[in-house]
């Protein structure tokens, strides 16, 4: 068993640390996503949670109440999941140099940091999860593309201790 540990290990934190999007990739149109403008007012979203296996084990919808104040940005999220369980989550994010947010929210360890680029937003931070077995302190990467007016997609990569837990898939959707 530990020798299997031994083999897998650093397999997972290559896999972990290899093959993710960069707020530098290349542009796959011309909008540039302004999360203001998108989320304020009302938007859905649909997701599910899947571990380093590519197993699914939680999927959810978050309905999302924006308010933007010309330099502050809040969200209400309220999560309801598959399972029968519910969550609220409030974001207050600043912008700060026209392409770069900070942001807080309970549970969150430090600041959340993130950036716009064209059509894509990176997203960093810490945050103490709520989970069915129990609070566990995971790391994001969320990485953001807008594909449309009306949609967004997600995709965060979840990490404890820098090593790779599994992948969280998003659409968001607003009604225009």
């Amino acid at each position: 068993m530990f020798k299997l540990i031994k083999i897998l290990l650093p397999v997972l934190f290559i896999a972990g640390c290899g093959m993710k999007p960069s707020i530098e990739d290349a542009k796959l149109s011309n909008r540039n996503f302004s999360l203001e403008e998108f989320f304020e007012g009302e938007t859905k979203a649909y997701g599910q949670f899947q571990d380093v296996l590519g197993n699914v084990s939680r999927r959810f919808t978050v309905n999302i109440k924006g308010s933007w104040d010309g330099s502050n940005l809040v969200l209400v999220e309220d999560f309801k999941y598959d399972d029968g369980s519910e969550e609220q989550r409030i974001w207050k994010l600043a912008k700060n140099n026209g392409n770069i947010w900070v942001g807080s929210a309970e549970g969150v360890v430090g600041v959340a940091e993130g950036k716009t680029s064209g059509d894509m937003f990176y997203w960093a931070y810490t945050i103490d999860l709520p989970t069915p077995s129990g609070e566990r302190r995971v790391s994001f990467k969320d990485y953001m593309w807008m594909l449309s007016d009306d949609r967004v997609l997600n995709k965060a990569y979840m990490s404890k201790w820098g090593l790779p837990l599994g992948e969280v898939t998003i659409m968001f959707e607003k009604d225009l």
